[in-house]
């Protein structure tokens, strides 16, 4: 018999994915050029030539037994020793090699960062704005995802109402900073202010409250600043990290799960994964991304064409009336719609080839996201399309 509860989530389709699927359908009607596709977080810049260069050095030198053999259970062992040192050198926490566990993105280290540290009825708290995908991420689990309400100022962390959720079943905490679909980056001030509620609330309570801390947008920052690393300031954080924006490899599923050296048990986290996948059945990324990733694994793509395309929409959508937390880093961009349905917004922007992402799925209702991941040509071609429907639909010049 078909398993009945994800034949029901055939009618809960991703509305992103739907989206981009509209886009590419009337790409081929009318020409791909001519859809202002904002549908979709595909970074839109190359992978480092280096990369592509390992992966072809790889494959024409080393021997192709041990190459596309089995990887060990947490992955590659030198990889992980790589991204240890990685880490220590950058941030100054003494990660090792037994503190790392190698994954098929940042979505695969949650999905054992999760089962790591809950179990079957615990509380997992997030905040809004949040990617929807945590839904299933955390509840397929057994444990249970509950959402703090977002604080529209600024969207930093409500700290009022997330200590009010803060209750004795709580056994870990979700962040994204860089935040997707906000673009917002949490200031070392919320950081800290999280941290210290925390551990009150670790002594409060009795046990260990685990930060999740999902980091996938961390080199994509803007202005020159840096993200604040959450681990730096609470002990009990397990850090979930992907290649696929700061590298654009997201077909590669390269990622890592950190556990924090100064974590409760930090020597044997990472071990417990690996056990986990005997269960979910992940057993480790593929070989080749993980060897190509570490032979590069201090760069990053040229990302400044983000920044670029952020400045020009802020700058544009401003003009026009739209109501923008300006973004510190990521590709995305969140504005208030301009009627209190973003769902019905967004509708009418597809009479003008603007495919635009209603907020209601990342706790926003009245808000939409913009993935302006894409060249800059395009995005200065979209505005004057932008104006057009604000003017058209709205009366707004």
């Amino acid at each position: 018999m078909i398993n009945e509860f994800y034949k029901a989530r055939l009618s809960g389709k991703s509305v992103i994915r739907e989206l981009s699927e509209y886009a590419t359908a009337r790409g081929q009607e009318i020409g791909y050029e001519n859809v202002f596709d904002y549908s979709l977080g595909n970074p839109s810049v190359p992978c480092p030539q280096n990369y592509t260069e390992a992966v072809i050095r790889l494959h024409q030198q080393e021997n192709p037994m041990a190459l596309h053999g089995y990887s060990p259970s947490l992955g590659n062992t030198a990889v992980r020793e790589t991204v240890a040192k990685h880490l220590e050198r950058r941030f100054g926490l003494p990660y090792r090699t037994e503190h790392i566990f190698m994954t098929s993105g940042a979505a695969g280290a949650i999905a054992h960062a999760v089962r790591l540290v809950t179990k079957p009825g615990d509380k997992v708290l997030g905040f809004a704005p949040f990617f929807p995908e945590y839904r299933p991420y955390i509840n397929d689990s057994g444990a249970q995802l509950s959402i703090v309400p977002a604080d529209f100022s600024n969207f930093q962390i409500n700290m009022e109402a997330f200590e009010k959720e803060l209750t004795p079943d709580t056994q870990a905490v979700l962040i994204n900073s860089p935040n997707n679909p906000s673009g917002v980056v949490y200031s070392e001030e919320t950081i800290r202010e999280m941290a210290n509620l925390l551990y009150k609330k670790q002594e409060e309570f009795g046990h260990d409250i685990f930060l999740i801390s999902d980091e996938p947008y961390r080199e994509i920052i803007f202005d020159g600043k840096t993200a604040p690393y959450p681990a730096a300031y609470y002990d009990n954080t397990i850090t979930c990290y992907s290649f696929s924006k700061s590298m654009s490899l997201p077909g590669e599923r390269i990622g890592y799960l950190a556990v924090c050296p100064r974590a409760t048990d930090a020597e044997i986290l990472a071990v417990i994964c690996g056990q986990i996948s005997r269960g979910i059945g992940h057993n480790c990324p593929s070989s080749t991304p993980q060897l190509a990733m570490a032979a590069c694994i201090d760069e990053t793509s040229d990302i400044s064409v983000y920044e670029k395309n952020r400045n020009i929409l802020y700058k544009e959508m401003t003009a026009m009336g739209f109501s923008i937390v300006k973004p510190g880093g990521t590709f995305y961009i969140l504005p208030k719609a301009l009627e209190a349905d973003s769902v019905a917004f967004c509708q009418k922007a597809k009479k003008y080839d603007l495919i635009l992402v209603p907020a209601d799925g990342f706790g926003c209702p009245g808000y939409f996201r913009m993935a302006y991941c894409i060249d800059t040509e395009k995005v200065e071609r979209s505005i004057p399309v932008l104006r057009k429907f604000v003017e058209s639909e709205y009366g707004q010049r």
